[in-house]
Order: structure tokens, then sequence, then C-alpha cells
């Protein structure tokens, strides 16, 4: 068993992707030209969870819990503010538009000599502001992204 550190993993935006009716698979993401979103301090939870529905039998007294729609949540991604980072100008004008955009997470766990983990998805730029906070602080880029698809896993590889 290996565990990794999260430093050293990079996000990467694309271009403008629309969700489909069925789930991404990583051939999906192949024709995307990706720039990095430089200056990332923090990439917050990404993957699925299912919406309860419950519902209250009379009967038994008790409540029964069914899954419902997939949701891959919001990743809450920060970053050091750099208004001349190509990655963090990207993610702002995708803010500024209703698209979903393509999103590449490159982890830090490649084997030696081989190729690290990646993770691939759809989602729209919900907010890019600017947090400021004290005197002693790094100017910050807050980044919510809603992630409209699946999450594609591409395992990492040996050499």
């Amino acid at each position: 068993m290996t565990i990794y550190a999260t430093n050293g993993s990079k996000l990467y935006i694309g271009a403008a992707l629309p969700a489909k009716s069925t789930d991404f698979v990583a051939a999906d993401f192949t024709p995307q030209t990706w720039v990095e979103i430089g200056e990332i301090e923090a990439l917050g939870t990404l993957g699925d969870a299912a919406t309860e529905i419950s519902f209250d039998a009379i009967s038994t007294s008790r409540t029964r819990r069914l899954k419902g729609t997939r949701n891959a949540g919001s990743m809450e991604v920060v970053a050091g503010l750099d208004y001349d980072d190509p990655g963090q100008l990207a993610v702002i004008a995708a803010e500024k538009t209703p698209h979903d955009y393509a999103f590449r997470l490159v982890l830090n766990d490649a084997p030696p000599g081989g190729t690290p983990s990646e993770r691939l998805f759809v989602a729209k730029v919900a907010s890019a502001a600017e947090a400021l906070d004290g005197a002693n602080s790094v100017m910050k880029l807050n980044m919510t992204l809603w992630v409209n698809s699946n999450v594609v896993k591409v395992d990492a590889d040996a050499a």
C-alpha cells in the first residue's frame, strides 16, 4: 500500500466541452489543448455522491432510503492570484460564459519512470473571486467548479 502527497499535482483547463447524456471516456478529452492553472494552493474535493430519496413507511415507522441521481459536486480550488497566469486568465474568462469546460487533474503519484494518474471531467466555472484577506496574506483567486460529468480516472502507469 502506497500513499501520495497532493503537492506536485497540477490542474489544467481546456476548451468548452458540452456535457453529454452518457459517461465521458478518456478519448473524449484527447483533442483538448490544456493550459495549466498556476499557483494552486488547494484543490478541494472531487467525486460522485448519490442524491438521497427517502420514503417514510407508515406501517413500519421506518424511513427507507434509495439512491437518486449522481452528483460529482463542486470543486473549490484556491490559487495565489497571478494576473499574468494564462490558466487563471482562462478560468476567469470561462466564468463569464454559460459553457462547460474540460478539466484535467494530474496527480503526483507516478511510479519510478512511469506516468501519473489523471482525473478528467467537465465543469462550469461557477465563480472566480479574488480573496484579499489581511496584511500578511497572499492575494488569492478562489474558483468554484461545478462538475457536470462523471470523473474519468486514468491510472498511473509504470514505465
